[in-house]
């Protein structure tokens, strides 16, 4: 019994060695960045150690409000359960490169050779059908799987770090909408004052119905903008909860952001050559879908070639039930069977071609992810500098509007200026006020855009088909 379990296993184990032994698959060449070798405004050629998230936060409220995201949000949730399905069909396709072994027990009741009606039982092991992967389409296919299953982890990684600069930037977005009105609320009670002095004046004598007039627009301006910053005020905050995938308490919300210290996010180091861009999670998808399609490439010239397949039995064949394990006879049987497709009106050929193409696709899209990401890491290095002068600059202008508004005042209060003076000088004292906080809010999303440009912590960390950290547990 053993020698024929042997006989009849022995051309299993040997097809098992041979399968694979070709790869038709093109060689795999990561293609050259078609961008310039150095990004501008760098400041170090050094490759830099990017802070982890929470480096990069320094306030605890909003620390706080990314952790919540990160254990919530939907978004990341799907991401991570798209890496899950990936590596379940990941282990579909490399079970198509193993036989599928099977035991069954069957039954059959017709006439023997003397023509009488008999019983023949059989039970015992069964292979219904193995290919011999000798050109290698099981092999690429399941390299093109599992291709994509990195890609998919590095996916997973990218959404996190969207998300995590995503949420950073609805925070702030929000202080600064605190802040905006807080600003228009100040000057809509400051306006509403003054057209109440200006209509007792007008009462009396003392104004003009002009000069009523023009205060009542003033007045009616500022209730307007503080009902429009309302409005987005309330549409951010909406924004920032979706994103949280919760409704956050009062206690993680931001101040006015003139009203607190406005340093919540730490400096983003950077670095000058485009090569560590490659570390980037969305290129590392991109560049794993590459892989697939040149793996794709591979199955499709295989399946040009003819298809080898095995196929047999082991078991105990016997008269009765009991004879099975009694008194039965060991039977086994193996047999291959070799088909080539003589004329598919060229369909083969067109798969080889559209797989091809979808390679050729594929490096375009990878170039495009590549420039794209020059473009955003290059756009926001630049705006670094920009952004701090921009900032001095308004903080400037701040202190010079604030002290020709006090002069202004001191001469109004003596009756040295005219009210269209003063009303002027307030109003350019509040454009002021709000394009700062503006311009505070633009250098704060340049950081987190850079952040995010370079690739952030999970920039150059190796992919791996192990599961990512789980949406319901934060690292």
């Amino acid at each position: 019994m053993i020698r024929r379990l042997t006989m009849t296993l022995t051309p299993l184990a040997l097809s098992l060695g041979l399968a694979g032994c070709l790869n038709l698959a093109p060689d795999y060449q990561r293609p050259a960045l078609p961008v310039p070798a150095t990004l501008p405004a760098a400041t170090s050629s050094a490759p830099a150690a990017l802070p982890g998230w929470r480096e990069l936060v320094r306030d605890e409220r909003l620390r706080q409000v990314v952790n919540r995201a990160l254990t919530q949000n939907r978004d990341l949730r799907v991401a991570a359960l798209n890496v899950e399905r990936s590596r379940a069909q990941l282990r579909i396709t490399d079970a198509d490169r193993w036989p599928a072994l099977s035991v069954g027990l069957t039954g059959q009741r017709a006439p023997n050779s003397s023509g009488k009606e008999a019983n023949t039982f059989t039970g015992g092991l069964q292979l219904a059908s193995y290919e011999l992967d000798l050109f290698g389409r099981l092999r690429n296919n399941s390299d093109a799987a599992s291709a994509t299953l990195l890609g998919n982890v590095a996916a997973a990684r990218s959404a996190r770090l969207s998300l995590v600069t995503a949420t950073a930037t609805a925070w702030l977005t929000l202080a600064a909408d605190e802040e905006q009105l807080r600003l228009a609320q100040r000057t809509l009670a400051t306006r509403d004052e003054t057209l109440r002095l200006v209509r007792l004046q007008a009462d009396v004598g003392a104004a003009s119905e002009l000069d009523l007039r023009g205060v009542q627009t003033l007045s009616a301006q500022a209730r307007a903008t503080v009902a429009q910053l309302q409005r987005q005020r309330d549409a951010d905050l909406n924004a920032l909860n979706l994103l949280v995938g919760e409704t956050l308490p009062p206690e993680l919300l931001p101040g006015a952001m003139a009203a607190t210290d406005a340093h919540w996010l730490a400096d983003v180091p950077a670095f000058a050559s485009s090569d560590l861009l490659l570390g980037r999670p969305d290129l590392m998808q991109a560049e794993q879908s590459l892989v697939a399609a040149n793996a794709s490439i591979g199955a499709a010239r295989a399946a040009l070639f003819p298809a080898i397949t095995l196929s047999g039995s082991y078991g105990v064949v016997s008269d009765s039930l009991s004879g099975l394990i009694h008194d039965g006879v060991t039977a086994s049987t193996i047999s291959g069977s070799v088909l080539l497709s003589i004329f598919d009106a060229g369909r083969r050929q067109a798969n080889v071609k559209v797989a091809e193409v979808n390679r050729d696709i594929a490096v375009a899209q990878y170039e495009k992810a590549v420039q794209t990401a020059f473009s955003e890491a290059a756009t926001a290095l630049q705006g670094q500098a920009q952004w701090r002068t921009q900032v001095q600059a308004q903080s400037g202008l701040l202190e010079a509007e604030r002290e020709r508004y006090r002069l202004t005042k001191l001469k109004y209060d003596v009756g040295a200026a005219s009210q269209l003076d003063y009303l002027d000088i307030e109003r350019s004292l509040a454009s002021a006020e709000q394009a700062l906080v503006q311009v505070r809010l633009g250098e704060l999303l340049n950081r987190l855009s850079l952040y995010k440009a370079l690739g952030g912590e999970e920039r150059g960390a190796p992919l791996s088909a192990e599961a990512p950290a789980s949406a319901a547990e934060p690292s």
